[in-house]
């Protein structure tokens, strides 16, 4: 419940703070006064959006605090969720900045507006004169229904099948697209494909067949200077074996000698070893060099077959080419599979859709169960409030379309007269009905939601004598399960509350501003004889006060 709200500097108010208490308050005031700011500033602390121009004073920033009593509400799952720290008394607080930027607190942890209004949804109901055009809205009148079937678990549960069930389908209409295009291409990627593969290339292969050609294409210089450097290496006078061999044989003889000579041997015969290997390796290809005018064209068609193909699909590289390979056959695998994936991509489909089928059902029969509660409801609560020949039709059927909240289509007639049509509720109730019609609802949505505090904003308008009293005992009554705050103007509903409160306007130093304050006993009499007979307050209106008070 709301325990206290605080604000600075908003609108018409300086500095105002009011405790609330539980069961039925009651906030009056002459038009103008700043009701309707006080609801402006709790808007604020509940999520809406701000800017400067509420400053009362542009160059102070403004800060709106409410603190609520949230122990009983089993809200810890939703703090956690999103990383605030719960407390038994919780205060949010919004601060405007005069350059029209707001932050929002919770429990002086920073949070975002959408946050704000999802807790917002579960602390309080704000029921404003407008609101009761909800009434002709069946998104509205659904809520009504499923809150009596108790249906709100399986909606939520509905809500996301019907997420996954919409993404499903839109995978599955992108796949049917992608197939329409890509068989349109397959027949052209097919020959890209086969072309690339039937080339069959390896990674390195451009690398090796270049150097192949280089090697074929200087063939004789290799072969000349292979026989140059076999011949100065074989040479029996002046080869370069003959004359290591006889470096090693001097060092040899004077190895004994010294460790210097025995180095000396053993780092020529090193050299020895090594150089009789690269002369053997050169006499080998000295002798296995030649021309082979077969494999040099069969080389130059590879290679030319390779440049073709990679200027024909725009790379520099064979690697690129097989990068295009795998992607081509990636399209044409797509085509050739594309029925198989559509199909197990129906079959998902269906499953969530039966799925979903099967709580729709079930909404829909727990919904026809309600109904005939609530109607016999509405129709008890209304007959108390003078409405007693009113009686509500409601037409469900359940559809084929998938809808936010189910399968069903809901449409409500009234008839507000004995013997009148049915109409539609907005062209039939008038503004003193609908009131009464939304206090109803209100009144028995309070037995199903756990919701702490409503406030009604002058839903007595239209109304006045008997049916205002009765008006006031349904608030009595909802105030036994929540906290209720009514702002009226009229004396019956104001006499009833537990607390009551006054709007008025005060002038400071040529200063305007508003200021709430509770009455005491007498100040409460005052004022309901006030709203009895006027400013001039006669004794008869304060014996009629105090009547409506006792």
């Amino acid at each position: 419940m709301l325990t206290n709200l605080s604000i600075k500097n908003y609108a018409l108010i300086e500095s105002l703070t009011v405790n609330f208490k539980d069961n039925l308050s009651i906030i009056t005031g002459e038009t103008g006064a700043g009701k309707s700011i006080l609801l402006g500033a709790l808007g604020l602390v509940l999520g809406k959006r701000a800017d400067s121009s509420t400053l009362k004073y542009a160059t102070d920033k403004c800060i709106i605090e409410g603190q609520f009593r949230i122990s009983n509400y089993q809200l810890e799952s939703f703090f956690e969720e999103n990383e605030l720290d719960f407390e038994i008394e919780t205060i949010i607080r919004r601060e405007i900045l005069p350059n029209g930027k707001s932050r929002a607190f919770i429990n002086d942890t920073p949070t975002t507006l959408q946050v704000l209004q999802q807790l917002s949804e579960k602390l309080i109901d704000v029921h404003s004169q407008h609101q009761t055009l909800e009434l002709s809205d069946t998104s509205f009148q659904f809520q009504i229904i499923d809150a009596l079937a108790k249906n709100f678990a399986k909606i939520e549960s509905y809500k996301r099948g019907l997420k996954l069930y919409n993404q499903l389908t839109k995978e599955l209409n992108d796949l049917k697209k992608n197939q329409v295009l890509a068989k349109e291409q397959y027949e052209y990627n097919l020959f890209l494909y086969e072309e690339l593969s039937k080339a069959n290339f390896k990674e390195d292969e451009q690398e090796i067949i270049e150097q192949s050609l280089d090697k074929l294409n200087n063939i004789e210089e290799i072969k000349l200077n292979l026989a140059e450097a076999k011949s100065i290496s074989f040479n029996e006078e002046v080869g370069l074996q003959s004359l290591l061999l006889a470096v090693s044989s001097n060092l040899h003889k004077i190895a004994a000698f010294s460790d210097e000579y025995k180095e000396l041997y053993d780092r020529i015969l090193s050299v020895k070893i090594e150089f009789d290997d690269i002369a053997n390796e050169i006499e080998n290809l000295e002798e296995n060099v030649n021309f082979d005018a077969s494999e040099l064209e069969n080389l130059n068609d590879r290679l030319q077959l390779i440049y073709n193909l990679q200027k024909k699909h725009s790379v520099n590289t064979i690697s690129d080419l097989l990068t295009i390979q795998e992607k081509l056959s990636v399209k044409v695998d797509e085509v050739v599979n594309s029925s198989a994936i559509i199909s197990k991509k129906e079959s998902e489909v269906k499953s969530v859709a039966e799925k979903i089928d099967v709580l729709a059902k079930s909404i829909f029969v727990e919904r026809e169960k309600a109904i005939p509660i609530l109607i016999q409801k509405l129709e008890t609560i209304l007959a108390n409030l003078g409405m007693e020949n009113t009686r509500f039709r409601f037409t469900l059927k359940h559809s084929n379309q998938y809808f936010m909240n189910g399968k069903d289509e809901l449409h409500l007639l009234i008839s507000a007269n004995k013997g009148a049509n049915f109409g539609e509720l907005k062209k039939i109730a008038s503004g003193g009905e609908l009131s009464r019609i939304m206090l109803a609802v209100k009144a028995i949505l309070s037995e199903y939601s756990k919701l702490p505090t409503i406030i009604f904003d002058e839903i007595d308008t239209g109304v006045s004598g008997d049916v205002s009293q009765k008006m006031a005992e349904i608030m009595q009554q909802m105030s036994v399960n929540m906290q209720v705050i009514t702002i009226t103007h009229l004396p019956q509903i104001a006499a009833k509350g537990q607390q009551h409160y006054k709007v008025y306007k005060q002038d400071i130093d040529n200063n305007i501003i508003t200021q709430l304050k509770e009455l005491t006993e007498g100040e409460r009499i005052e004022e309901i004889a006030e709203m009895l007979g006027g400013k001039e307050i006669s004794k008869t209106a304060i014996e009629h006060a105090k009547q409506l008070l006792n």
